[in-house]
């Protein structure tokens, strides 16, 4: 028979095993310091203070282009700071996506920021169209302009939720079942007048 003092030992173990494991599933995306694990047009992008930047505040964005993990992701959750300078600022986080051959776009799911777009879901060069968003007078009262924001990105199956600076943006329901559920992550700046699209503390946990 087990006495109680060991019985308690084994739940304690079990318990930190557990807390590692899920501590573990963390993956960290951008290491604060290099490209290792991203791909795309670097000319567009740099790396400064420890965070990614696409696009200048020196000449204007002549088109989209996107920096994106080299591996593919299913079912997960994302997590990331951004913030944009300039005027008529506009980008986003791609996920669930996949390049197109020969071009500098990507086909899928947007977690879209700036303009009227602040928090909403958008369906880049499939359906080109948002397919979920928020109220924007409510969820301007929390977004930072020109200063750091977290977005929050929860992909599981059909089901895609949407937090920007813990306000809840989008909970949609893919309905198509022709719409991949697996695809790259991609960072945004889009085309537009001089801007800077800010990236930092990119996570990612993939869901069972």
């Amino acid at each position: 028979m087990i006495s109680l003092k060991t019985l308690s030992s084994l739940l304690i173990m079990l318990g930190l095993l557990a807390g590692c494991s899920t501590e573990s599933s963390e993956i960290v995306l951008f290491d604060g310091k290099s490209f290792e694990g991203w791909e795309g047009p670097l000319e567009s992008f740099r790396i400064e203070d420890g965070s990614i930047v696409a696009g200048t505040l020196s000449a204007p964005i002549p088109k989209n282009q996107f920096l994106s993990t080299k591996e593919i992701f299913d079912d997960f959750e994302l997590r990331f700071k951004f913030k944009m300078i300039g005027e008529k600022v506009n980008a986003g986080v791609q996920f669930r996506t996949k390049r197109i051959p020969d071009h500098h776009e990507v086909i899928g799911y947007q977690a879209d920021m700036g303009g009227k777009y602040w928090g909403a879901l958008y369906d880049e060069q499939r359906r080109k169209i948002v397919l979920a968003g928020p109220d924007l007078k409510k969820v301007m009262k929390v977004v930072n302009i020109q200063d750091w924001n977290e977005y929050v990105v929860r992909a599981k199956g059909d089901h895609i939720q949407l937090w920007l600076n813990g306000i809840k943006t989008v909970d949609y329901t893919e309905e198509d079942p022709a719409v991949e559920r697996s695809g790259i992550i991609a960072l945004q700046v889009h085309s537009g007048g001089p801007m800077e699209a800010w990236y930092r503390d990119i996570r990612l946990t993939r869901l069972d």
